[in-house]
């Protein structure tokens, strides 16, 4: 190659190079919604379970009547689906009738209401005290699509904080009294 292609083909291949990053970086174009179904979330948990993408659209009923489903996708891709049911019995995440649910569960500790829970790689479970008059129990159900955080302790670790924060405002929405 000759000096004079070398000083045009230089420039041509760092500009070929700048539009392909240009087009692997990503990004996030949508907004943040400030409520799911009914039920205001924090942005600081909500956002590590989303992937980048250019649309965000939050499919389903009000999360606070007797039981429904809400689900989020990103660019037609399922992101978060979350399912919020009213119940009298108790059911225990970690009890062998739930184990479907799950990819190497474990028990979710020190949880900040009266309830149980467990974590699995792509789900979480919460039966959390409700003593509403229709119910005494509530429970909540998380699981997040394909595209999620690749990572599987930090996805699990989003998840678990997500469902930390997530259900004290579904128990208040829901008019739970404990």
């Amino acid at each position: 190659m000759t000096r004079r292609s070398f000083r045009t083909a230089a420039p041509l291949a760092l500009c070929a190079l700048a539009l392909l990053a240009a087009g692997c970086v990503g990004g996030r174009e949508y907004a943040m919604p400030k409520e799911l179904c009914g039920v205001p979330v924090a942005e600081k948990e909500l956002s590590p379970l989303l992937p980048d993408g250019k649309k965000l659209d939050v499919a389903g009923d009000s999360l606070v009547t007797s039981a429904n489903l809400c689900g989020v996708s990103v660019d037609d891709h399922p992101a978060v689906d979350i399912q919020v049911e009213k119940v009298e019995k108790f059911y225990d995440p970690m009890d062998a009738s739930e184990a479907f649910r799950f990819t190497n569960r474990e028990k979710s500790a020190d949880l900040p209401f009266e309830g149980a829970g467990a974590t699995g790689d792509k789900h979480v479970m919460i039966t959390a005290r409700c003593d509403a008059p229709e119910a005494g129990h509530l429970v909540v159900n998380i699981g997040v699509g394909e595209k999620a955080e690749k990572d599987v302790d930090r996805r699990r670790s989003d998840l678990e904080a997500f469902a930390r924060a997530f259900v004290p405002s579904v128990k208040k929405e829901m008019g739970c009294t404990a």
